[in-house]
């Protein structure tokens, strides 16, 4: 621990922001790029198609590699070190995603082409995003920051990133159209990998060593590490609880992004600057929420903290644009869901990072990222093909309904209860605890 913290960018003894400033940075650059593509994305689609169900399509196709690589790259990530395989992933995802802007202006890009390409842009993304998300607690321990400041600094950068990229994407494409989001969404992956690759320290983001290989055991393989990772989830109720609940809601966020507010927006001729004002005022909020959680979260009910926010960030989004309001009033609801939005993660990150053993966390949160994330390619699918048939507004008022009732029931749940008990746990769980003791619930 002493030489790769002297490698991280000081002495043992001497605190250093760099490892958790360089995730962070990262983290920015790419989500932004990602931000700006949810905007351009389905508006080219729609722009060149017409058709919402392509919309949905597209979606499904980007987010259904996603999840499923992100499940199976958790071992990997445990065993050769995120910061590889984030670099060598935003790498891949920039390629992909400079190729639909450079194969449609000479007319090369088919739309069976296009499916491809954004199911290759989905499949890097998510090893990526999963392996930013696991150095985090290293960076922070790193950078000597308490670990629910570092998931609330984590959850203000990815707010702050998403203002910026919505507000970027609807700005570029109103003006210069689609393909220059997507141009620069290319951009912005290529400099995350370079930011993870040459300013990160090389000690951040290594492999953690497992227990076996203290005591001469053989080290254990892919599927032992994937197995162990279903056991040890399989025997927390909680986590298993949350993700189920964070899978639905998911699923009706993906719907509402994808295709129910770009039709609106199209439909209401407030266009795709629309789109982007309203991301960025919700991503403001978000941000000062999670700031604020990032503050006081370690103080409060965690259980009170998570379904308040929920009520707030769900169904009134949905709510709004199913009646004739204002534009201020869309932008209201928008923010006030944006600011419970931003208490959420924080408090659900630091409840994962401290049930689980620093040696399991990667293979245990691309299981739990892509268990919570499955259905949210299903999303883009259903909304289509759910404004085709009955139109855009009962759809708004049965996706409202359905998020209230998800996170209200998933909150009276008895497991829940252990949420405002995790802290216990923390300080077993970050040290490298034997194997045969890693499954017991905290």
């Amino acid at each position: 621990m002493t030489e790769d913290a002297s490698k991280a960018g000081g002495t043992p003894g001497k605190k250093s922001l760099r490892p958790l400033g360089g995730v962070l940075a990262a983290m920015a650059v790419s989500l932004t790029g990602t931000r700006i593509s949810v905007v351009a994305l389905p508006w080219f689609v729609l722009a060149t198609t017409g058709s919402a169900t392509r919309t949905g399509l597209v979606a499904f196709c980007e987010m259904a590699p996603y999840v499923l690589v992100k499940a199976f790259t958790g071992p990997l990530v445990d065993r050769i070190g995120p910061r590889a395989v984030s670099w060598t992933t935003d790498l891949a995802s920039a390629t992909a995603a400079a190729a639909v802007p450079l194969l449609h202006a000479p007319g090369l890009l088919s739309f069976p082409l296009l499916l491809v390409l954004v199911a290759l842009i989905g499949a890097a993304r998510g090893p990526g995003d999963l392996a930013k998300e696991v150095m985090v607690p290293e960076a922070a321990e790193r950078s000597r920051v308490p670990l629910e400041r570092a998931t609330g600094l984590s959850g203000v950068v990815q707010r702050l990133a998403s203002t910026v990229g919505l507000a970027a994407g609807g700005a570029l494409v109103a003006v210069l159209g689609p393909l220059t989001g997507l141009a620069v969404n290319a951009g912005c992956f290529a400099l995350g990998s370079v930011i993870i690759r040459l300013a990160l320290p090389r000690g951040t983001g290594h492999a953690v060593e497992e227990a076996p290989s203290r005591t001469g055991e053989a080290e254990p393989g892919y599927w032992q590490r994937f197995g162990e990772g279903c056991t040890f989830l399989r025997g927390e109720p909680l986590l298993l609880t949350v993700i189920v609940m964070v899978g639905i809601t998911n699923l009706l966020d993906a719907a509402f992004a994808s295709v129910l507010v770009p039709v609106w927006a199209r439909g209401s001729g407030n266009g795709p600057a629309a789109i982007g004002l309203m991301g960025s005022v919700m991503g403001a909020a978000a941000a000062g929420g999670s700031l604020i959680a990032a503050m006081v979260a370690h103080r409060l009910r965690r259980r009170t903290v998570v379904l308040a926010g929920f009520l707030l960030a769900g169904a009134p989004r949905f709510l709004i644009l199913a009646f004739d309001t204002p534009m201020w009033a869309v932008l209201a609801v928008f923010a006030i869901s944006g600011f419970g939005t931003g208490f959420v993660n924080p408090v659900l990150g630091a409840v994962l990072v401290e049930r689980v053993p620093r040696r399991m966390l990667g293979r245990v949160n691309a299981l739990g990222d892509s268990l919570s994330w499955a259905g949210i390619p299903l999303g883009g699918l259903l909304a289509g093909a759910a404004v085709t048939a009955v139109g855009l507004v009962p759809v708004l008022l049965v996706g409202g309904s359905a998020y209230f009732l998800t996170t209200n029931l998933a909150g009276l749940r008895p497991e829940w209860r252990q949420m405002d008990r995790t802290r216990g746990a923390a300080r077993r769980n970050q040290e490298d605890v034997p194997r045969e003791s890693a499954n017991v619930a905290a």
